[in-house]
């Protein structure tokens, strides 16, 4: 390892002849077939990245299978954020088909054309979707009183077109 802190390219592929077995194996034992290899290729990433940190004189070993084992918790824990986001469903909702009957449905994409991108964005988020407002300011990067006023400033819009259309 302190060769390879120097810079010297055969002990980099001695080093990763050699524990490259004992990573694998760490890394099957708990992941998937398709993790796997991904994990190990970030773990000798992070090795490589974080080699200055490694002292002298101190085993090799429990200093490179830390970095392993936190390569393996931050993938779980992304897999785990990612798993709660997604919602799994057995059946595709339909697509709504554009009859007659969807009359409404264009008034309202034409009066959300009139709006201003950021705007359109904030009133889809919250009333389409129907997310929280804290939902959408984190999803747009901003802050709840900006989400409020962006949904103000829209909802005075579209109240003052739907007046000049005789509408309210």
């Amino acid at each position: 390892m302190v060769r390879y802190q120097l810079g010297d390219a055969a002990a980099v592929e001695e080093l990763v002849q050699r524990l490259s077995p004992r990573l694998m194996r760490f890394f099957a034992a708990t992941e998937p077939p398709g993790e796997r290899e991904d994990l190990f290729q970030d773990c000798w990433i992070r090795v490589h990245r974080s080699r200055h940190t490694y002292r002298a004189g101190e085993p090799l070993l429990p200093w490179i299978f830390a970095i392993a084992r936190h390569t393996r918790l931050d993938a779980y824990r992304r897999r785990r954020r990612r798993e709660s986001r997604e919602l799994a469903v057995d059946v595709l909702p339909e697509v709504a088909s554009a009859g007659p009957e969807q009359s409404g449905g264009e008034n309202f994409d034409r009066l959300l054309e009139k709006l201003p991108e950021g705007q359109r964005e904030v009133i889809v988020m919250l009333k389409v979707t129907g997310m929280s407002l804290e939902d959408v300011a984190r999803a747009t990067s901003s802050t709840v009183g900006a989400v409020k006023q962006k949904a103000h400033r829209a909802y005075s819009t579209l109240r003052s077109v739907l007046e000049k259309e005789g509408h309210a």
